[in-house]
């Protein structure tokens, strides 16, 4: 009798487990249970281990999506921008697969982070983290067919490179790329969302004078990744080099993907505050070509307010740019419209000089007379007066050379046969070349600069914009 009972109540629990077993109210993810119970089981030490890749066929394949949030002011000083996205990896976990008939569409895993695996992505080729990662920046969902979704906020402060040598003409290029640091491609393969071409901007999105003209998500390059070799000047490294190369070959490839945001720099600030205000500058030390030259105190205040005003400037902007030991386009604007200032300064100087020098035969007359004519009318007009002196008079003249002689009035010519178109009764007198007078040199400087000077800066001009513009 006891055996029988003891068999009978052992079939019973037999029974009894096979009907547990086969009732779905069995399952862990039975309708009712929270979420956090569900993570606990799929957890479970037992049955899932984070240090390992998930069970897939072949290549785990993590999709990559990036969402442009802000884009801070950029420094001109440094080339860095500061940006702040979203970086969402998605990949598929046949270990966290659950068949849940709750109201649970995905589990919020935010805080089992650390029990899940996750890719071991990391920025290269970017600069420096804003912020820390912290819980509050990221989010990590399970869906039921075992798909995860791990979403973090990064704010990166990029370090860009442009092309200084033409500045602020030029597009500076700021980059950064993700790979995996310990899976190569073998391994993990990522791959852009959608194959979309180009980040997906909120529609918040802050731009804080930070002008993005163009972005592109793109595989890395070969040559770009920091881990390839390929480059032959490393071949002609020395040993130590070459010891670096193999062991970077022995790592294997590893798969990238790589953003750009190529931005433009502000044109009209820098029209409004540095071109704009060097053309006026420049032109006006011009306008002393159209003073007279003996206003010394307006042409000397000019020339040097205009430098001084220049100086002010471009030195006050220049403390903003990058320091570079290459020449820049500001420094040849710089360097040519502070020369053009002080060539016009040059200039009056020259005229001055020119204008107060005195004649060669030291009389002062008029311009277009000649002093030995007018010595010649003298003694005429003091015959017909009954004066002494006569056509045969022995003057002194300073006209024949650098060394003054002596001859007669008319030198040795017959009086009607000198000085073709004399009047009627008047000794002619053979008219010498005279020099110019230091007068009128210095107003043909004047009038010469007033034509070479805009003439010269106008093509400068056109020159610099179209060169460094087309560069």
């Amino acid at each position: 009798m006891g055996y029988t009972a003891g068999l009978l109540l052992a079939a019973v629990c037999i029974g009894w487990c096979v009907v547990v077993s086969a009732s779905p109210t069995a399952d862990i993810f039975e309708n009712g249970r929270s979420d956090k119970e569900i993570l606990d089981n799929l957890l479970k030490q037992t049955r899932y281990d984070k240090r390992l890749l998930p069970p897939v066929t072949g290549t785990l394949t993590v999709n990559m999506s990036v969402l442009l949030l802000s884009l801070a002011s950029p420094d001109e000083s440094s080339l860095k921008y500061e940006v702040e996205f979203l970086l969402q990896q998605q990949w598929f976990d046949p270990r966290l697969r659950y068949y849940n008939q709750s109201r649970y569409p995905f589990l919020n895993a935010i805080h089992h982070h650390e029990s899940i695996w996750l890719p071991d992505t990391y920025f290269i080729m970017h600069g420096d983290f804003k912020d820390p990662l912290i819980p509050v920046h990221f989010a990590l969902r399970i869906y039921q067919n075992g798909s995860v979704s791990y979403l973090m906020r990064r704010h990166l402060i990029l370090s860009c490179q442009g092309s200084l040598n033409i500045f602020p003409f030029d597009d500076p290029q700021c980059s950064f790329a993700m790979e995996s640091i310990s899976y190569d491609l073998s391994a993990i393969t990522y791959v852009w969302k959608n194959d979309e071409a180009t980040l997906r901007k909120s529609p918040s999105l802050t731009t804080l004078n930070a002008y993005l003209i163009k972005n592109q998500t793109i595989p890395c390059p070969t040559k770009a990744s920091w881990r390839d070799d390929s480059d032959s000047s490393w071949a002609e490294q020395d040993d130590i080099c070459s010891l670096c190369q193999r062991r970077f070959e022995e790592q294997g490839n590893y798969s990238c993907l790589k953003v750009d945001l190529i931005f433009t720099r502000d044109r009209a600030f820098y029209f409004t505050t540095v071109f704009i205000p060097g053309i006026i500058l420049v032109t006006s030390s011009f306008i002393t070509f159209w003073l007279e030259w003996n206003a010394v105190p307006a042409r000397v205040m000019i020339g040097v307010t205009t430098m001084l005003n220049f100086f002010t400037t471009s030195n006050g902007f220049r403390s903003t740019l990058p320091v570079v030991s290459n020449l820049t386009a500001m420094n040849v604007w710089d360097g040519v419209c502070m020369c053009f200032i002080y060539a016009s300064l040059l200039e009056f100087v020259c005229v001055n000089y020119v204008g107060r020098k005195r004649p060669l035969h030291n009389v002062v007359y008029r311009p277009g007379e000649n002093p030995v004519t007018q010595t010649f009318i003298h003694n005429r007009r003091g015959d017909k007066k009954g004066e002494t002196g006569g056509p045969n008079e022995i003057v002194t003249c300073t006209n024949c050379g650098p060394n003054p002689c002596t001859h007669t009035t008319n030198n040795g010519c017959a009086t009607e046969n000198c000085l073709p178109g004399a009047p009627p009764g008047m000794p002619a007198q053979v008219r010498k070349k005279e020099p110019p007078h230091p007068i009128r040199v210095a107003k043909t400087i004047d009038v010469i600069a007033r034509i070479t000077f805009p003439t010269a800066y106008a093509v400068f001009l056109i020159f610099f914009f179209f060169h460094y513009k087309g560069a």
